[in-house]
């Protein structure tokens, strides 16, 4: 006898589709809770982890700014090797900013981040009709040009780079405006994504000759799109830079680049709660690894394999399945 498994949506979710969810406390906390977590995780975790782990906390904010960064380019038809790119974009106008202009940090990180995200869209600008491939090997290889340039030319610190930067007034502003602004991009970029400006972008990625056939200026979107990623992955680059108070070439780094990418591939992409999930996962991993040494890679890199082979989909999805559906073996009819 054959069997086939089958997925049912719980009652639950059927009964909180519409607005009857605020009858019950039930419904309402089955679609509250999921968004509740992420929320309360962050205001606690800071208070409960030492120095240490505040650090790792800190450094996973950052990361997973970048993964949504990459995330939104990626649900635009634009695929980045690059996020170092927006990130030492922001890193070094707002360390410029600290040192030659002596601006507060509150004052340098807002206008390194519209000043990143404007730099990066004018450099890329030209390549926007590059697709796949093409276009990711671009952003790969001008983050390299420019340390180049910053070596050849000794501009901006040169190797050296820029130390004794402000920093800000305390740890906790630093770890709390990192959390804020990860769970800000968070639901602000789901929200827009869900809207009809998001549908355009999605519907870009999906059939851009169709878009286009609709009358809509598909490149006109997509270097919106490029701004609003470049432009949150500079707010990364710039609050790191008065983190540790020095900017350097290190920031061009291709860490910055591939740890964004891997936390999208594990957490789910399309969905950007999957970046940054990712990034939960994969940079605390990465530390509670650094005693093995050498062989830290290979256990990493074993990880990844395991996830992009058992769940190519995504933890995220395979969580958001399983909670909203239940699976059952059922007989197939002959």
């Amino acid at each position: 006898m054959k069997k086939r498994k089958e997925r049912i949506d719980r009652g639950i979710k059927v009964r909180s589709g519409d607005i009857f969810a605020l009858c019950s406390w039930r419904e309402m906390l089955y679609l509250s809770g999921p968004r509740l977590f992420p929320l309360i995780a962050c205001a606690v975790l800071p208070l409960v982890l030492d120095t240490y782990w505040q650090r790792v906390l800190l450094s996973v904010a950052i990361f997973g700014l970048l993964a949504i960064s990459w995330d939104i380019l990626a649900q635009s038809s634009m695929v980045s090797l690059g996020q170092a790119l927006f990130f030492g974009m922001g890193a070094y106008c707002s360390g410029a900013m600290d040192h030659y202009w002596h601006l507060s940090p509150f004052i340098t990180i807002p206008l390194a981040t519209i000043m990143g995200g404007v730099i990066s869209t004018i450099l890329l600008l030209p390549v926007l009709r590059l697709r796949g491939i093409y276009f990711a090997m671009v952003t790969l290889i001008i983050p390299l040009m420019l340390v180049r340039i910053i070596e050849a030319t000794k501009i901006l610190g040169g190797t050296e780079g820029i130390s004794g930067l402000t920093s800000l007034p305390s740890h906790w502003i630093e770890l709390y405006l990192s959390l804020a602004a990860l769970l800000a991009a968070l639901f602000g970029f789901r929200r827009l994504m869900d809207s009809d400006y998001g549908l355009v972008l999605k519907g870009i990625n999906d059939n851009d000759r169709s878009v286009m056939n609709a009358g809509i200026n598909i490149y006109w979107f997509k270097a919106q799109a490029l701004f609003l990623s470049s432009a949150v992955g500079a707010f990364a680059g710039a609050l790191m830079t008065h983190v540790y108070m020095f900017v350097g070439m290190p920031v061009f780094a291709l860490d910055y680049s591939i740890l964004p990418i891997a936390a999208v591939v594990v957490g789910g992409g399309g969905s950007l709660a999957g970046a940054v999930l990712g990034a939960f996962i994969l940079v605390p991993l990465s530390e509670a690894l650094r005693a093995l040494g050498g062989l830290r890679i290979v256990f990493y890199g074993a990880f990844l394999v395991f996830f992009i082979v058992a769940l190519p989909e995504g933890i995220f999805h395979f969580i958001t399945r399983k909670y909203h559906q239940f699976e059952r073996w059922v007989e197939v009819e002959k």
